[in-house]
């Protein structure tokens, strides 16, 4: 269940980083406050002026000036502190302005974007000696690091709940897979660091050096041994990360939420068991005699049972039990691409003997432009030009026309319908697809099998001479009747039982419908190499509701009371964040970080009205991880911004003489510049998420 609102969720992540931005200017405001100098504003925000505050005058709506002009005849700028000071009014207009961006201390003698903006007043920024100019520009950045210390001290002094450091599903194909991870296994360091929570796992493997190997020890959960293996990492089609292909661990309880309970009671109602009162946040309590606590332990039981149905005991939160029957979902080969695909999709497919199922449209987001164009349970025949496209092709299809209509042609209860869909700027429908497993029709079969990141020999598949065509129906598999997937690996099987005993070849009949005018039917004959037999009998079970539907496991970090331990547990992360945005900057420059990853303000509001659901300390984990980070980037070397400054004072104390204003100038117009593109860049990146729902 959500702890907050999505409004309030986004109001306190405003209030939040509104907090760190005041602290940051804060740390400028005193610091220059003890140098005495004469601070002319205080601002929350740029542009236009909100609200603003000033001593003798008084809260204002705009800005205090008109009033200063009314009583002295001229703006306060232009007054001198001792005027201001006979008329009973402060030198300082605390302001809140229209564009929540930022923030800004305006000092006498010094202003960013205007570096010949100086002054001989005494108490002016420029007059103060070199020590105390820098005293002055770094305390925005101590002030975040301090503020980032307190807030991690106080979340660990109560605890923080993150995903725990264990495997749920290893997807096939991907690296953890080659390497031999399996569910339910727990990480226990990478590269000799360990993993405390699923996030130290996930920044190890992004954070990588793309091309090295990582050594990762895991532990098995049973028996409590541990094995070491090299992995490496490659990026994902789905975060556009580095990483080795598996999600967090996942409880036995069912998910609950008004973004997936729909998802959830869907799946139960094709499974049968809408009428069984099973629902969201019911959990799994055991398989016959079995207890289960985790999503691993019944996807282990499921496999066991070799297809035979399960007698699965449900509890409702109120301890209500149901038990019914369940069915496995049988697993297929993964069939993988001879050439190089696309980074941002999979290199392979599921599948048999070089077939593969078609795409079928699994859900369609409400937000998506296309949410009256496709239906649940809609096969796709052809996108674009391409007849019976495999999955993978699909999404590339999809995201090679990012921005434009794209024609496809669908199967929907048996009727053959065109449809002009829209593709975003993301490339991307705003739908799920999965294999269509429940109709045995083949997308285009795979004439070669090959794994090109790692060099070794194309393989030429059982069904490469017979020609099939794509949209091919296989109706038998010897005497058995084949009606999906499921009976297509079953007939497979038991045509192969004997060949797989002795471990030699075997021959086996296909009938099947060719897609032509006249829907011929055909009985083809496979040859099915020892191996090829081999991995069809390898093959196992999974579940037949996804983990993708299941809680998370949690893990707690806390300091367990202890102020001490706190406080070290705060250095140790701000420490580790702070290294993390550095690497993180050199990352994308190498590129294994794209720019699509950066964020805004906007998407930290967005991402932090997600966070807050975790809890309230989350929260304040959060916003010092976000405290930290704006500390960093305002200290790199940037001009306008506090790096960049500070910088030009070091070249002073050496120089005897601050840069030439015409090379501040420059430097200022490209940092703004710099800035823009940032800004500009990590806003469309923004809005894009909040679009496309990412």
């Amino acid at each position: 269940m959500e702890l907050f609102s999505t409004g309030t969720n986004i109001l306190l992540i405003i209030i939040g980083f509104g907090v760190l931005i005041f602290v940051h200017e804060l740390g400028h405001f005193l610091a220059a406050k003890w140098a005495r100098i004469r601070t002319e504003g205080f601002a929350i925000g740029f542009g236009p002026v909100a609200l603003s505050w000033r001593l003798g005058i008084g809260p204002r709506i705009g800005s205090t000036n008109e009033a200063v002009v009314k009583r002295l005849g001229r703006p306060a700028i232009q007054c001198t502190s001792e005027e201001l000071a006979a008329a009973g009014i402060g030198e300082t207009e605390y302001s809140l302005r229209w564009l929540p961006l930022g923030g800004f201390v305006r000092m006498l003698g010094q202003d960013d974007t205007d570096p010949a903006a100086t002054s001989v007043d005494p108490n002016s920024f420029n007059s103060k000696s070199i020590g105390k100019r820098m005293v002055v520009i770094s305390a925005g950045i101590i002030m975040n690091l301090i503020l980032a210390v307190v807030f991690f001290l106080a979340a660990f002094l109560v605890g923080v709940k993150f995903n725990a450091p264990i495997i749920g599903e290893v997807i096939p194909g991907e690296a953890a897979a080659e390497s031999g991870i399996k569910s339910g296994e727990q990480i226990v360091s990478i590269d000799g660091e360990p993993t405390r929570t699923f996030a130290d796992i996930q920044i190890a493997f992004a954070m990588s050096s793309p091309g090295e190997e990582l050594e990762v020890m895991v532990k098995d959960p049973t028996t409590e041994k541990t094995r070491t293996m090299e992995v490496l990492p490659r990026k994902s089609s789905l975060t556009g990360l580095l990483g080795i292909g598996i999600t967090p661990g996942s409880s036995a309880t069912l998910a609950s939420g008004p973004e997936i309970d729909d998802l959830i009671r869907g799946e139960l109602n094709a499974l049968g068991l809408g009428d069984s009162g099973i629902a969201p946040g019911w959990s799994i309590q055991e398989i016959g005699d079995t207890p289960i606590n985790t999503w691993e332990q019944w996807a282990n039981a499921v496999d066991g049972a070799d297809g035979r149905e399960l007698q699965v005991v449900w509890a409702a939160p109120d301890g209500t039990t149901v038990t019914a029957g369940m069915s496995a979902n049988p697993m297929m080969e993964i069939l993988r691409y001879p050439d190089v695909m696309p980074t941002s999709v999979p290199n392979y497919e599921q599948g048999l003997i070089g077939l593969t199922p078609l795409v079928m449209i699994d859900s369609v987001s409400a937000s998506s432009s296309n949410a009256g164009i496709f239906q649940s349970g809609d096969l796709v025949m052809r996108v674009g030009d391409v007849e019976g496209p495999r999955s993978a092709v699909f999404r590339a299809t999809i995201q090679a026309s990012a921005g434009k209509q794209l024609e496809l042609l669908l199967m929907r209860d048996g009727k053959m319908i065109e449809v002009n869909a829209t593709v975003n700027r993301a490339g991307q429908l705003g739908v799920l697809i999965v294999p269509a497993l429940k109709q045995p029709i083949i997308a285009r079969p795979f004439l070669e099998l090959g794994n090109p990141e790692t060099g070794e020999p194309n393989i030429k598949t059982p069904v490469a001479s017979l020609g099939l065509l794509p949209l091919t129906r296989i109706t038998a598999v010897g005497e058995k009747t084949v009606t999906n997937w499921a009976d297509l690996r079953a007939g497979l099987r038991e045509a192969t039982a004997e060949a797989a005993s002795a471990k030699t070849q075997a021959t086996v009949t296909l009938d099947i419908v060719n897609p032509t005018p006249g829907k011929e039917k055909q009985k083809v004959t496979v040859t099915l190499s020892p191996t090829d037999v081999a991995n069809l009998h390898a093959l196992g079970w999974s579940p037949p509701l996804s983990i993708r539907y299941f809680d998370f496991l949690w893990t707690t970090l806390s300091a367990d009371g202890n102020p001490l331990t706190a406080i070290a547990m705060g250095f140790n992360e701000t420490r580790k964040v702070v290294v993390l945005t550095y690497l993180t900057i050199f990352r994308l420059a190498q590129g294994s970080v794209g720019v699509e990853q950066l964020r805004g303000p906007v998407g930290i509001v967005h991402l932090g009205s997600r966070v807050a659901d975790r809890g309230f300390m989350y929260l304040i984990f959060f916003l010092a991880m976000i405290s930290v980070n704006l500390a960093v980037l305002n200290f790199l070397p940037l001009p306008i911004v506090d790096g960049g400054l500070f910088l030009y004072l070091i070249y002073e104390k050496f120089k005897g003489r601050p840069p030439s204003i015409a090379f501040q100038n420059a430097a200022a117009l490209l940092g703004l510049m710099i800035i823009g593109t940032i800004f500009v860049v990590t806003f469309y990146n923004d809005v894009m998420r909040l679009v496309v729902g990412g």
